[in-house]
């Protein structure tokens, strides 16, 4: 059979939503290990850069499948690309605030906190108004070099990527100093592979392909870790991303932490209905969306 799907194998383009890195071991997995070639399809994995990003690539239709967090596909679905989750990577929310001196951020009111310039931070940006922060959010690139040097009070991060590079540069970090949002009511859904709706419409049979052999790879990953590090570094390298190999160990494993359902204690692999509710509302509520989104909308049917 997969010598048949081999020989009938459909051309898909998929980017992640950030450079190469420990994020996206699962489907370098894939591609590596053959598993996307046995399910009958040619994958291509294509990073964004800084002049495109994984959004641009969906809006000029480049990419037939992405990886996006989930406020971002709600954006995109109230713009008018309607989008669909055809598989879940991501059950717990990663985002963190840390801030400096030991301080708790939630009584650092108006101060300097960093925010990624690719607009990745929305649901930070509905709590600080929740809780009457009023932080000056500063945009930063990709790293931590601002908090470090001193410029913000505080920054956002993700528990699997800025908190370990803080950690790396010396940073003290506290339980005090650390805002995990998935403790605070905050835990919504990241990362999810979507397709925009018209394509998926016409390519049921290779999304689903796609799906099944990406969850295969990330499976393949959780019980092989050093060997998928070892896939990881490779795509790190031909991409030249500045990083190390204990970092992206570090990653790997808060990452997959990260795909455990705290119901369950499995890998689901899928999107919760009560996350969508919550993001689309939070969202709308602080005039991210014209509309609420209904989780009927995102999913492949």
């Amino acid at each position: 059979m997969a010598a048949i799907w081999s020989l009938q194998a459909q051309k898909l383009v998929f980017t992640p939503n950030w450079s190469a890195q420990a994020q996206f071991a699962g489907f370098y997995v894939a591609l590596e290990k053959g598993f996307y070639q046995q399910a009958g399809v040619d994958v291509e994995i294509v990073h964004p850069s800084v002049s495109e990003s994984v959004i641009s690539r969906i809006r000029c239709q480049k990419s037939q499948a992405s990886l996006l967090l989930l406020t971002q596909a709600l954006e995109l679905i109230d713009e008018g690309i309607p989008m669909v989750n055809i598989l879940q990577t991501s059950m717990n929310n990663a985002m963190v605030i840390v801030s400096r001196k030991g301080k708790n951020p939630l009584n650092q009111k108006g101060e300097r906190v960093g925010i990624w310039h690719a607009g990745s931070g929305q649901i930070a940006i509905c709590m600080s108004k929740k809780e009457k922060l009023d932080y000056e959010w500063v945009h930063f690139a990709s790293n931590v070099n601002l908090f470090v040097a001193g410029a913000l009070d505080a920054t956002l991060g993700m528990s699997y990527n800025e908190y370990y590079q803080l950690l790396q540069a010396g940073m003290p970090l506290t339980e005090e100093s650390v805002y995990r949002f998935c403790n605070h009511g905050y835990n919504i859904q990241e990362d999810g592979v979507y397709m925009t709706k018209a394509y998926y419409k016409k390519h049921r049979e290779q999304a689903k392909r796609f799906a099944d052999a990406t969850r295969k790879g990330w499976e393949w990953a959780a019980a092989h870790p050093d060997e998928a590090i070892d896939i990881v570094m490779k795509y790190v390298r031909e991409n030249h991303v500045a990083t190390n190999r204990i970092l992206q160990e570090l990653m790997l494993k808060e990452v997959l932490r990260l795909q455990i359902d705290r119901k369950t204690g499995k890998r689901e692999f899928r999107l919760c209905p009560d996350m969508v509710r919550q993001a689309s509302r939070m969202m709308y509520e602080n005039g991210m969306l014209k509309r609420e989104i209904k989780y009927e909308e995102l999913i492949a049917r």
